[in-house]
């Protein structure tokens, strides 16, 4: 069936495409070590946004985590949006400095717009031209005490958005949080630190990052409202021309999910994120994958591309030809058994990718070889839960739910 046949093709072109740009990174990324900017001016002001939703277990954590700083703390303000709270979080935040602003809107949920809600508010209050930059975080995330100022040196660099080195505050809890944090170190250390040598725009994650006051303007603050907020905002941005960058010597500590539950149900957001990025982000890619030549453009067409999504959409396609007597059953068992011959070579390759970031990464790694190795070992087990995962976001509804945190210990500043 010229269709299936069509299918068959595609994936396997996709799917090769990304085997061999996960193995070129992981390649170039065992030998280039991150870039180290020169020491620059500490002139610029700087604004910290943080969206918070019941979050007082952790919030004073990450303030204190920003006050311990290197970086002159009379050029750097804390803002946060106290986002639909039934609990103390603007008032910890207010006792320790920060510039609180509270949102109450149940219809509107999700970060992107509470970041929408809190530089609007900025603006109005004439306050947001003052800054040279802005700095997203997550509640629970904890700053090594040098961040800002690696960060200042990059962007004094000329970069416009900026990422950073995402490490973990729990790792070593268990093996969902290590599957977490082992994916999240990986992409900083094989794609990001390669992107950025290579020259090519790097992916902005959830937590961790800069914008300039130019990038703010030409915005009208914060328009990103999917449910993967972070790569509507990375995609726009090489649309519209930016190279975001990478400071792999700025890091931070962030907290996964421990509970296999809560994983699931943030990853099928992330799942259905992506697939509304992919609705509404593919055309633009591929008109700017054509008329630049980017190779930005390519490399994260490849990222949100929906591959296991289309492969379920190929054997139900199979399994439809097969009743309607178009096609034999037998050649569609052969289809089934390539995919999962493919998927037996995954199981490998997912447990060397995170043997190579553990090794790699080891003095970044708060575990013990005991655990890392029962985390290698557990990996493609996070990773393939995907499967199932990406099939329930089709149809899952579009929400936004929080996730609660407590963590308690984590990175340089506990």
């Amino acid at each position: 069936m010229p269709i299936l046949t069509f299918l068959d093709w595609f994936l396997a072109l996709v799917g090769g495409a990304m085997v061999v740009y996960e193995v070129f990174y992981l390649i170039m990324g065992l030998f280039i070590k991150p870039i180290v900017f020169p020491p620059a001016p500490q002139d610029k002001r700087y604004a910290i946004l943080i969206s918070a939703r019941n979050e007082s277990e952790v919030i004073g954590q990450l303030i204190n985590s920003i006050r311990k700083n290197d970086y002159p703390q009379d050029l750097v303000d804390i803002w946060l949006v106290a986002d639909n709270c039934t609990d103390d979080t603007a008032q910890i935040a207010t006792s320790l400095g920060a510039h609180v602003i509270e949102r109450h809107n149940t219809v509107q949920v999700g970060k992107g717009f509470a970041l929408t809600y809190l530089l609007n508010r900025m603006e109005d209050e004439k306050v947001a031209d003052k800054y040279d930059a802005f700095l997203v975080f997550d509640a629970d995330n904890l700053l090594d005490s040098h961040y800002l100022t690696e960060m200042n040196k990059a962007f004094h660099k000329g970069f416009q958005i900026l990422t950073s080195y995402r490490n973990s505050k729990n790792l070593s809890e268990n093996w969902v949080s290590a599957g977490a944090a082992l994916w999240f170190i990986r992409e900083s250390r094989f794609l990001n630190n390669t992107r950025m040598f290579l020259g090519s725009s790097c992916h902005v994650g959830g937590t961790g990052f800069l914008f300039s006051r130019e990038v703010m303007k030409k915005n009208g603050g914060w328009k990103f409202h999917l449910l993967t907020e972070d790569i509507e905002f990375t995609l726009n941005s090489i649309i519209e021309g930016y190279t975001i960058g990478y400071c792999g010597t700025a890091v931070l500590y962030d907290e996964q999910p421990t509970s296999f539950t809560q994983s699931w149900r943030q990853r099928v957001r992330w799942s259905k994120g992506f697939l509304q990025v992919f609705r509404y982000y593919t055309i633009p890619l591929l008109r700017k994958m054509f008329t630049d030549a980017e190779f930005a453009s390519v490399d994260l067409m490849l990222m949100v591309c929906p591959l296991t999504v289309l492969w379920f959409f190929r054997e139900i396609l199979g399994v439809i030809f097969i009743c309607c007597g178009i096609v034999t059953w037998q050649s569609q068992l052969i289809s089934l058994y390539n995919w999962l011959y493919g998927v037996g070579w995954s199981i490998a390759g997912m447990m060397a990718i995170a043997a190579l970031t553990a090794i790699a990464e080891r003095k970044r790694i708060g575990a013990s070889n005991k655990e890392l190795l029962a985390f290698v070992l557990s990996f493609p087990i996070y990773v393939l839960s995907y499967i199932p995962i990406s099939f329930q976001s089709l149809f899952a509804k579009s929400q936004w739910k929080p996730i609660v945190h407590h963590k308690k210990q984590g990175g340089e500043n506990e």
